[in-house]
């Protein structure tokens, strides 16, 4: 289903985002992130450059090697593009995050190690969502080892509310609505 017709208007960014997870011989995951910004005019930072229609002004790329458990093994970092001659500095302090969990606190840990000027906001932006990323990526092994930990996107939206439909039928030792109807 589109959107409703728009009001008048003419394009001015495009930012493209895509993640892409892999399953390695050796046990491990690499998950990627690729960031895209582009102009749809020219576009000028003094002292900077210059950026032609569909130019990358951004194109930064991060492949994060996790475990089975979500840790960060290795991380590596590219900037193809960017709009200042001192970003590439920002590459150094991403392997501080070897060690983190893509889990609960991710995103604090991604402030602790990369927040304010320790980092990139391009960078942290690709990070954030990489977490979403690898669960889904790993959602098979998972399932394979057949875990008996309820699935951390349990109660986390709509669709899988604990006491809704979907987890009553996808996982019914779980749900919780034939708690509140023997209440009643």
């Amino acid at each position: 289903m589109p959107l409703s017709d728009p009001q008048a208007r003419r394009l001015a960014h495009t930012r493209e985002v895509v993640y892409r997870g892999y399953r390695r011989d050796d046990g491990l995951w690499d998950l990627e992130g690729e960031l895209l910004d582009s102009k749809a005019v020219r576009f000028e930072i003094p002292g900077e450059g210059v950026w032609h229609p569909g130019q990358p002004l951004h194109h930064m790329l991060i492949r994060a090697t996790i475990d089975g458990d979500m840790v960060v093994r290795e991380i590596a970092v590219v900037m193809e593009a960017y709009p200042h001659g001192l970003c590439p500095q920002a590459m150094a302090s991403m392997q501080r995050m070897v060690g983190c969990t893509m889990g609960p606190g991710w995103r604090k840990a991604i402030e602790q190690h990369l927040g304010k000027i320790q980092g990139c906001t391009h960078l942290r932006e690709l990070l954030y969502n990489m977490a979403t990323a690898a669960y889904q990526t790993l959602v098979e092994a998972r399932l394979e080892s057949g875990t008996d930990e309820p699935p951390a996107h349990l109660g986390q939206c709509t669709a899988w509310d604990l006491a809704g439909p979907v987890v009553q039928r996808e996982y019914p030792l779980l749900w919780r609505g034939r708690h509140a109807e023997a209440a009643d």
